[in-house]
């Protein structure tokens, strides 16, 4: 019954996907691109290509349906250097709270920061009359639901809003996924992703006003000029991933192995995203883990031209890696467990994009 359920949702959101196909003609049609980064050090240390096998509260910039794996309550809070040396940096926090059968409700909060950017204008192109700090806020709310003890799914929803002094934005995105578990030790993961399908970006506000004359030429009067649409950067994101346990004891049947949990894991993942405004991409990572309290990240993400100098469209290299240190903060058998993450992604210009997180999980040791 559940792989009928599972096979009926691919097949949805495959048709879906249709009208996302990629197509990087279509690139200057959508706005707010800040939806397509991942403000998380994990997912970052793995170019977001852990759709199938993301938890907690990192799973609402990635694939919402991995939010249901929150066992009781999660905080997370991360800082990002992006393009390092060009002042731009993202802040984000993040809250999860299990509500029991109702599912796991998430919150997270990623503002995009700029710096100071100098106000230039036809009279002043040189400027010195000022700067000027735009705004990109995105606030979501998800909520993840366990159908069983293989399928997890999700909806979430985004406000995002970009703004300067005298212009503005506003729009709602809408996300859904769902990831399957199977296996001796849930070690196979399957993930399905809809991502950013919503409202249209407009621009609006005094900064489209000029002063102009009347037909006549009679007198002076105020116009207001009127900004195109923009859609939001739609994505599909279909991904697998599989644990390997290095020390698994050969021929080891029954309760008690599964209860053991070998030392070493090495987690080997593959992911494809179509965007609907952009290139798609394709892209295989690896994750391996000391006890899950060390753990090292690499992956790959490839799209059409990446290796080529002139003709590429990203300033990403592809290659991305992360570590994670975690541990209980005290010797109790139920203690929280506190994470320190690190994210990186080298870049053609700039210094590339340093990540850092702190995350404080409150789930019970025995449950995970």
């Amino acid at each position: 019954m559940i792989l009928k359920k599972l096979k009926y949702t691919t097949l949805a959101l495959l048709i879906t996907s249709a009208a996302f196909a990629g197509n990087k003609d279509r690139s200057g049609q959508s706005g707010a691109g800040e939806l397509l980064l991942n403000p998380w050090a994990r997912s970052s240390g793995l170019f977001g290509l852990n759709c199938a096998n993301v938890s907690g509260i990192e799973a609402m910039k990635c694939n919402i349906a991995g939010l249901a794996k929150t066992t009781k309550s999660e905080i997370g809070v991360a800082h990002t250097r992006y393009l390092s040396g060009t002042g731009m940096s993202i802040n984000n926090v993040g809250i999860a709270q299990n509500l029991g059968d109702v599912g796991v409700l998430g919150v997270n909060i990623m503002s995009f920061g700029f710096g100071e950017i100098p106000i230039t204008t036809e009279d002043s192109p040189e400027g010195g009359i000022g700067d000027y700090k735009p705004t990109f806020l995105n606030f979501s709310v998800g909520l993840g639901h366990t159908f069983s003890k293989n399928m997890t799914a999700g909806l979430n929803v985004t406000y995002v809003n970009e703004a300067i002094s005298n212009i503005k934005a506003s729009a709602l995105g809408f996300d859904a996924g769902v990831q399957y578990t199977n296996g001796k030790r849930d070690n196979f993961h399957i993930g399905i992703t809809l991502r950013n399908v919503g409202t249209n970006l407009r621009f609006s506000g005094d900064g489209f006003s000029f002063n102009g004359t009347s037909p006549d030429f009679a007198k002076e009067l105020t116009t207001q000029s009127r900004s195109e649409k923009f859609s939001l950067p739609s994505q599909l994101n279909i991904a697998t991933a599989y644990d390997f346990y290095l020390d698994e004891p050969k021929g080891a049947a029954g309760p008690e192995s599964v209860e053991t949990m070998p030392k070493h894991r090495l987690s080997a993942m593959v992911s494809f995203i179509s965007n609907a405004y952009n290139s798609d991409w394709i892209g295989v990572g690896a994750e391996y883990a000391y006890q899950e309290k060390v753990m090292l990240r690499a992956a790959y993400r490839y799209e059409s031209k990446i290796g080529d100098k002139e003709e590429n469209s990203t300033f990403y290299t592809g290659l991305s890696a992360g570590v994670t240190v975690q541990t209980k903060v005290s010797s109790k058998e139920n203690a929280p467990k506190l994470s320190i993450d690190y994210g990186y992604k080298p870049t053609r210009i700039a210094n590339g994009v340093h990540v850092i997180g702190l995350r404080i999980n409150l789930g019970n040791a025995k449950s995970e």
